[in-house]
């Protein structure tokens, strides 16, 4: 804790009170999912009403981690005044993260964690609990399955600490109930709906033998869907995923999936702005925000607690 203490009062050193004409760059892992442009839509809000200027600008493609890095190190070259960041790989971006903050630009991490010391390489965590998301999607495969059966687990992507974080939790969840077989666990679909419905495909065989499907992510959940839309298997299998694009939700709502664990993609945008703007007015910031998870099913899909995380009126 002394040592957080001490790296924030260091930050307040070098950050002058906040003026109109200061810049945070916004840095995602990608730019075409649901859920990101959900994300700059809360950074873009915090920024107007802080009066600081929002930079957004990450990769096409959530797996162009050099890309990313370039985008790091060009705003850090730039002099901007803060970055707030969602690391597309949770060891490749130390460098430039580290970087950043030698050169006293504060750095927060958003939506997936960065190996590192939070007080120290970084400033502040602002995501989802993760792990207890994976956790949610696992207890209601299992309640749907009653407890039985055969289960395919589609991965994301190596790297990202995010959705290994949910596929660990799910996988707590599976070991704790023996008559569930695990026939998938080690397939990845990869960081676009496209090859994760390639990796589907890949597995019809063992998707035809299960009798539930866990995905940790907007790709992997869209992928599978369209995979079983084009085998004629859509509805037939307990389908648990995550995210809430609205073609998921509409899949939801038409059976094609049971549930979908939803996080708050404008909360995180919105607090990491936030707690970016309370750095550099030398204010102390919490290293660990949790910005919550729901599960969304059918039977609650209008209730105002989920309503209020989907953005719904």
């Amino acid at each position: 804790m002394l040592k957080h203490l001490l790296c924030l009062a260091a930050f307040a050193l070098v950050a002058p009170a906040v003026a109109p004409a200061q810049t945070i760059a916004v840095i995602p892992k990608g730019t075409t999912h649901s859920f990101w442009k959900s994300i700059e839509t809360g950074a873009r809000q915090a920024g107007t009403e802080l009066g600081v200027q929002i930079i957004w600008k990450g990769p096409l493609n959530e797996g162009d981690r050099a890309q990313q890095i370039g985008i790091v190190n060009d705003f850090v070259a730039s002099g901007v005044a803060a970055i707030v960041l969602a690391p597309s790989d949770e060891t490749a971006l130390r460098g430039p993260v580290r970087h950043a903050t030698e050169q006293h630009i504060p750095v927060v991490i958003v939506d997936s964690a960065l190996k590192g010391e939070i007080g120290k390489d970084y400033a502040s965590l602002v995501a989802t609990d993760n792990r207890r998301g994976g956790q949610l999607g696992g207890e209601e495969l299992a309640r749907l399955l009653g407890g039985k059966g055969k289960v395919v687990l589609l991965r994301y992507a190596e790297g990202q600490a995010s959705t290994a974080a949910r596929e660990a939790g799910f996988l707590e969840v599976m070991a704790r109930s023996p008559g569930i077989e695990l026939i998938v666990t080690n397939r990845h679909g990869g960081s676009t709906t496209a090859s994760a419905q390639d990796a589907a495909m890949n597995l019809l065989d063992r998707i035809r033998e299960a009798d539930g499907i866990f995905c940790p992510n907007e790709s992997t959940t869209q992928g599978m869907l369209l995979a079983l839309r084009q085998t004629g298997l859509a509805g037939r299998k307990k389908f648990v995923g995550f995210d809430t694009a609205p073609a998921l939700l509409a899949a939801l709502e038409r059976g094609d999936l049971d549930a979908l664990v939803a996080q708050n993609p404008r909360k995180m945008g919105y607090l990491g702005v936030v707690t970016a703007v309370k750095l550099l007015r030398g204010e102390q910031v919490e290293p660990s925000v949790d910005t919550g998870c729901v599960l969304v099913t059918r039977g609650n899909i209008n209730s105002p607690d989920v309503a209020a995380v989907l953005g719904r009126p």
